[in-house]
């Protein structure tokens, strides 16, 4: 038995047309082309791949066992094609083959689901890539070129050629469990007290933020380079520490967490910003994203993470 042949593209969508369209006739009026030629076609493919694919035998055309299977991979093979011809279209109209997004840990994850959901449907054809960073980490990909965009958090010292715009605030709420020494103050915790107790305090490897602490009070604290560690901890209670307000609503409701009350208030206004190189102008896929961060309204409550 001979290896099957290579067919043509054009022999695949003239044999997908006969089945979506119900046969010879109706495919060759969809394709604008006679009912010889599409069954011409359909008999060279056959031929090239030395199976049949249509049981003739009755008066509306069906599919052979080898044609179901080999539909399947006719539709495959026509849609790669498809996406290929619409992402050489887009590259030649300057649209980015690749977008990076790097995105701070304390960005709500809801907000994230809905904002990369905009973009799949706006711009299919961009791959996209995305990290989650902490404090100085998100402006250190940027800065060192690795993503074109960056949703950043607490301000760090960036050169001149990083543009910033602030987007919006995060709220963080500092908290302990239920069982932990500090949730038993029914009022405003003292700073002293809280200076005696371990601080879960989040942190990065970039050089940005080396040697700097944001809102450390505890004479004794454990740093971590992941959010959901930190949150996994003060379940447990381990230490008491600040927390986005959405990724802990439901600890809140359930009694899981608690909220404790600070001399210097009980929340914090986390700013986010959205970060590019200025002298690496974001293409319009980058542009498009980045005005819907700077759009979304940070003030309404945005669920859990």
């Amino acid at each position: 038995m001979r290896d099957p042949g290579l067919p043509s593209l054009d022999q695949l969508r003239v044999f997908i047309a006969v089945i979506d369209h119900g046969g010879f006739a109706h495919a060759a009026r969809a394709l604008h082309r006679t009912q010889s030629v599409i069954s011409y076609t359909i008999a060279n493919l056959e031929e090239q791949l030395n199976v049949p694919l249509l049981d003739r035998s009755r008066r509306k055309v069906t599919l052979t066992e080898a044609g179901k299977a080999l539909l399947a991979d006719a539709r495959a093979v026509s849609a790669k094609v498809d996406d290929m011809r619409a992402r050489a279209k887009a590259l030649g109209a300057g649209l980015e083959a690749e977008l990076c997004l790097v995105v701070d840990v304390m960005f709500p994850m809801c907000l994230l689901v809905t904002l990369l959901e905009s973009f799949q449907r706006e711009y299919p054809t961009v791959a996209l890539r995305l990290h989650t960073e902490a404090l100085g980490g998100v402006a250190q990909m940027v800065l060192d070129g690795r993503c074109q965009l960056g949703i950043s958090g607490m301000p760090v010292h960036l050169p001149d050629n990083v543009d910033r715009q602030l987007a919006g605030h995060v709220t963080m709420m500092p908290v302990c469990a239920p069982g932990h020494p500090l949730a038993r103050f029914e009022g405003v915790v003292p700073t002293a007290a809280l200076r005696e107790h371990l601080q879960l305090v989040l942190t990065d490897r970039s050089p940005l933020t080396a040697g700097q602490d944001f809102g450390v009070l505890g004479r004794r604290d454990w740093r971590l380079a992941d959010l959901h560690s930190k949150h996994a901890l003060l379940r447990g209670g381990l230490g008491w520490g600040s927390m986005p307000e959405a990724m802990i609503a439901e600890d809140l409701a359930r009694g899981r967490l608690v909220r404790l009350k600070l001399q210097d208030g009980d929340a914090l206004q986390y700013p986010l910003f959205v970060i590019h190189r200025g002298d690496h102008q974001p293409g319009p896929a980058a542009r498009w994203l980045r005005q819907r961060i700077l759009d979304v309204d940070y003030t309404l409550p945005h669920g859990a993470y």
